[in-house]
């Protein structure tokens, strides 16, 4: 009944999302959702995740399900205000890994000047 192809997107990383992010990310309602499904607009496939149930969806259709209800305008500021978010997140991150080095250099540089002054 299903291809490998068909399936293959529900095992590749970042095709899928869960409705609870769909709604945090796309701005959708639990009741948009069900109603898309209903309507064959969204496939979708329950799982769990430390026990709780959650749907899981196809990431392209609830694009296209934005889009249709939103506008093309309104998916791509949503897609560009995740990027800015994680872009934001991953400078964060680096600009801690950057004072740990250079706290890390301080550190090595005083030894070695210690070490200096030993011999």
């Amino acid at each position: 009944m299903y291809s490998k192809e068909g399936s293959a997107v529900w095992t590749r990383k970042g095709a899928t999302l869960s409705d609870k992010s769909a709604r945090k990310e796309y701005g959708l309602t639990q009741e948009d959702i069900i109603e898309a499904i209903k309507a064959g607009k969204l496939q979708y496939r329950y799982n769990n995740g430390f026990g709780n149930p959650y749907l899981k969806l196809v990431r392209s259709e609830v694009e296209a399900l934005v889009a249709e209800k939103y506008g093309d305008n309104d998916l791509k500021k949503k897609k560009l205000k995740k990027e800015l978010a994680q872009v934001t997140k991953e400078l964060k991150q680096l600009k801690a890994q950057v004072v740990s080095l250079e706290q890390k250099k301080a550190e090595l540089l005083a030894s070695l000047a210690e070490e200096a002054r030993v011999l």
